[in-house]
Parts: C-alpha cells; structure tokens; sequence
C-alpha cells in the first residue's frame, strides 16, 4: 500500500485548491482543474484498497503446512544482526528506523512492488514513480502535474507491510521525506480535502494525540463486500506518512488507528517502540 501515490499543488495553490474541493463548489474552472488533477490519487487510492485485499487473499491461500530445510545447523551460533531483528523489519537507514517495528501479533507482509514489503526508495527513483501517474492526462495537465511533484523535492521513501497472524488484517505503511516542511503540511492538507469533499468517506475513528495531524478514512456504509478497507494521512515535520488496512468484517478500525498512533509515537521516540 500502498500505500499510496502522491498528488499536490504548489504551496500557494495548495489551501485555495483544498479550500475550494471542501466548499463543493464545483461549478467554477478551478474547480473542475482540481477534480482534474486530482483524479490520479483516487484512482491509486482505489488500486490500494484492492491490493490489500488481494494480499489479504494470497496469504489465506499460501500452503504453510510444509518445512524446507535449507541446511545443516552450524557448529556455533552467528553473532547478532546489526541490523537488527530482520523480522520485525530493517532498522539500517535513517528512513528505515521511523517504521514502526512489526507489532507483536503481526508479520511481515506483502510485497509493494518494486519495493518489496520492507523496502526504501531514493528521492529520484521516488519521484519519477509518481510522475508515471500522470500517463493519463493531456500534455498540459501532464506537465503541471510533474511540475508540482518536482516541487516536493522528495529526499526519500521507506515502507513497510505487515500481516496479522490470524490472517484477517493486512497493513501497509509509507513514510515520504521532504525538504520542504510547508510542502509536507500543504500535502496532507490537499489529501484530506480530497477525501472529504469527494462524498463517499468519512472519518473515523480520531488518532488519540495526533487529531490535529492525523486523519482515517473509510467508506461510508451500504458495501456488502466481505473486505473492509481503511486509509490514514498524517504528517510529522519533514516527513509524510500514510497507512492503509484491509481486513474482513468486522474490521477492527480502533486496532489500525492504534497501530497509526504507534508509528507517529515511534517517529517521535524510536527507541521506546523498538
């Protein structure tokens, strides 16, 4: 999950652009332009939700009832991972140590793309990613959108997925590092806008301590799907975060909210969630 794909505008436009999307006010130009540039990150949000669950499917399907031995024990025991306990994900790199460790109960799950299911990207590769959303949109749009994400001067971005063990609850965390603090703010203000003024979210539940930087979303009632899905924004200074959850119903929404206030109090303390 991803996750989850970026799409903003610049600073100024950004609080004119939320604004307006939150209004309604769909009937001026600017408006249409926002739906326009906006369409891209409900697509991917969409594609998410529908990973997850197909994660979600492919664990319950995995055959685990067979063990490979892949070799002889040693003689002596090897000496401690610097790294860390691998299964609880890596722990090498400055990005990779604000993931929240893998929760007890949980395990590392699904890949995300290229990524894998513990992975980092550079400021470059991640930024040409997201400019591959725009495939979509007309010569103009196209360029503006690019424009937009090279504004964000992206240094970095580590995620993480993890699988409860009873199998019911997928969750996949992104971190995005930017040098730009506002950019940061005026990204999640854009991205809450856009949940909130398209109609079919609501919010819910509140993330104890972080109500005023932090926001989750799920679909209002009326889907008879058996997989329920979960999307949360957040931001702490420099750094962009994102959860997504998938799980069968019920869908334990206090649990996921919890594991978004770990990883915010892990961004904070990362040595007293270790």
């Amino acid at each position: 999950m991803n996750d989850v794909t970026t799409q903003v505008t610049t600073p100024d436009e950004n609080a004119e652009a939320s604004g307006t999307a939150a209004s309604g006010t769909g009937a001026s130009g600017r408006a249409r332009r926002v739906i326009v540039m906006a369409l891209p990150v409900v697509l991917v949000v969409a594609a998410a939700a529908g990973a997850a669950a197909y994660a979600k499917n492919s664990v319950d399907a995995a055959d685990r009832s067979a063990r490979t031995r892949l070799w002889e024990e040693p003689a002596h025991k090897p000496g401690k991972d610097p790294a860390g306990d691998v299964a609880r994900g890596r722990a090498s790199t400055e990005l990779s140590k604000l993931l929240l460790p893998v929760p007890a109960g949980y395990r590392l799950g699904p890949d995300n793309g290229e990524l894998g299911n513990d992975g980092e990207q550079s400021g470059k590769k991640a930024t040409a990613a997201m400019k591959q959303n725009a495939h979509g949109l007309a010569g103009k749009e196209r360029r503006a959108y690019e424009k937009r994400i090279d504004k964000l001067r992206i240094e970095g971005i580590a995620t993480r997925s993890y699988t409860e063990d009873a199998n019911t609850l997928a969750i996949s965390t992104e971190i995005m590092r930017m040098k730009d603090k506002r950019a940061v703010r005026n990204l999640y203000t854009f991205k809450t806008g856009l949940f909130e003024s398209i109609g079919i979210f609501r919010t819910e539940p509140k993330i104890k301590g972080h109500t005023r930087n932090a926001r989750c979303y799920v679909l209002r009632k009326g889907s008879e799907d058996s997989i329920e899905s979960m999307n949360c924004l957040a931001y702490d200074g420099e750094l962009s975060v994102s959860l997504s959850a998938s799980g069968t119903r019920p869908f334990d929404r206090k649990a996921v909210a919890e594991l978004l206030k770990d990883q915010l109090d892990h961004i904070a303390s990362p040595g007293e969630y270790v």
